[in-house]
């Protein structure tokens, strides 16, 4: 394989001056995940200028730094890359890499099931062909630009993830993604604190409409009450095709699907022709995403039936729904991210979890919500009832509105953080239990995780 970048491509890209002849077979942004021969780019953010690290990189292998200043560390034999500034030239590299690329691309935006989706058209379509995805939730503004700048010259498809949380956001960072086909998976009160409305945010995600590429395809969810909303902002930014998915979808039809060992078995109508498969990960949220992403494949040449197979390979991720056993406890790791809609589908998924012993559910606060955030807590009580759960063990001072109106025998234990929280659960567990554990990435539900390995080994 061709290099990623040579210091001559890299220059032209960005403006900037070479010092040394050089080639990169990565790009890192991270000293502590740096590989040998990446491009290092010291990026400067409010807590870290990247520029700290520029002589710990190359010490470590990298072939040459981007920089906007050569720091004082770095002797003058050094591979560099000098530019004005450093973000500006990631997203310089980013564009030049879409430019030079015949890959099909793809972006995917929505309140929810971002990275799932993502995952899944990374799995399906490298069951065949040359892929490069988002990593992670590389979703921001120098999340997406790092992305695109990884993707080599020879790919097949590209995968991109596109986020925001203030209006704008996507608009800005699809124009350097400039996808084939676009899917916004759903619309739920996320960073509702920034926007004040389901309908608010409905128009910020369907700014991924503004970059689709002619011809290209717009992927909706028909599920949600938003749905009309934003067919109409992809008819005026003038896509003739677009297509849904859901219980009601017209492309791609949920009929039914039934939870077995590996994960779920889905019955689904495409595109007039029934299909069934297997996902190796449980939960209507999840059937809802893989039809999204069938319709995805499809519009990047991929037939929903070929498609359709690699799902089987896919696994739900750390964070996001995957499992494990804490000696003789089931655990259902959800600790990434949350906020009501997902908090609704996870708890449906717990209840829905055959178990000897009791559903147990471990939550955290859902952060970004404005004013709102009180009554949406506190109607969480509905879901844990409708859902069977048995105990909850709650933590953050928004969770204390829903532990306020919970029933006694349902109540395990409160504490105001995470790390007070995890010894009152592991002194309460019991052989058979099944544990789900969701909360934003803020309040930090990934130390009861750990607590949670750490029994079980």
């Amino acid at each position: 394989m061709s290099a990623l970048w040579t210091s001559d491509e890299a220059a032209r890209a960005t403006g900037g001056k070479a010092r040394g002849v050089w080639s990169a077979g990565g790009i890192s942004i991270d000293t502590r995940t740096l590989e040998n021969g990446d491009l290092f780019i010291a990026l400067s953010g409010e807590n870290r200028d990247g520029h700290d690290f520029v002589a710990g990189a190359l010490a470590k292998g990298a072939s040459a730094a981007l920089v906007s200043r050569v720091p004082a560390d770095v002797g003058n034999e050094a591979n560099l890359l000098v530019v004005a500034d450093t973000q500006t030239a990631l997203e310089a590299l980013g564009e030049a890499a879409r430019a030079r690329s015949h890959a099909r691309i793809i972006g995917v935006t929505g309140s929810a099931g971002k990275t799932t989706t993502k995952e899944m058209l990374r799995v399906m379509l490298a069951a065949s062909s040359r892929v490069s995805a988002s990593a992670a939730s590389y979703n921001n503004h120098w999340g997406v630009p790092l992305s695109l700048a990884r993707m080599n010259r020879d790919m097949d498809f590209g995968v991109f993830e596109i986020g925001m949380n203030h209006a704008g956001e996507i608009r800005a960072l699809v124009r350097h993604v400039r996808p084939h086909a676009a899917i916004i998976t759903t619309i739920a009160p996320a960073h509702l604190e920034y926007f004040g409305t389901l309908d608010a945010i409905a128009d910020a995600k369907a700014e991924i409409f503004e970059g689709l590429e002619p011809g290209g395809t717009a992927i909706l969810n028909a599920d949600i009450p938003q749905f009309e909303r934003l067919r109409g902002h992809a008819d005026k930014a003038r896509i003739k095709n677009i297509q849904s998915f859901g219980k009601a979808g017209k492309d791609a039809r949920l009929i039914a699907s039934e939870p077995v060992a590996a994960g779920q078995m889905v019955t689904a109508e495409i595109g007039g022709e029934t299909l069934r498969f297997a996902i190796g990960a449980a939960g209507a949220h999840i059937a809802s995403n893989a039809l999204a992403a069938l319709l995805g494949a499809r519009a990047l040449g991929v037939a929903p039936a070929i498609a359709a197979q690699g799902l089987a390979e896919f696994a739900a991720m750390k964070g996001r729904g995957s499992r494990f056993n804490a000696a003789g406890v089931d655990v259902i790791d959800e600790s990434y991210n949350a906020n009501p809609a997902s908090m609704t589908a996870t708890l449906r998924l717990l209840g829905e979890t055959a178990t000897n012993g009791r559903r147990i559910a471990v939550l955290g606060d859902m952060l970004e919500l404005g004013p709102q955030g009180t009554d949406l807590h506190r109607a969480l009580s509905k879901d844990i009832a409708a859902n069977s759960v048995d105990l909850v063990f709650a933590c953050g001072t928004q969770m204390r509105a829903l532990w306020d109106v919970l029933p006694a025998a349902r109540c395990g234990a409160y504490a105001e953080k995470s790390s007070e929280l995890a010894p009152e659960l592991l002194a309460r567990l019991q052989n058979g239990d099944v544990v789900l554990v969701k909360g934003s990435f803020g309040s930090r539900m990934s130390v009861i995780i750990d607590a949670l390995k750490a029994r079980g080994a």
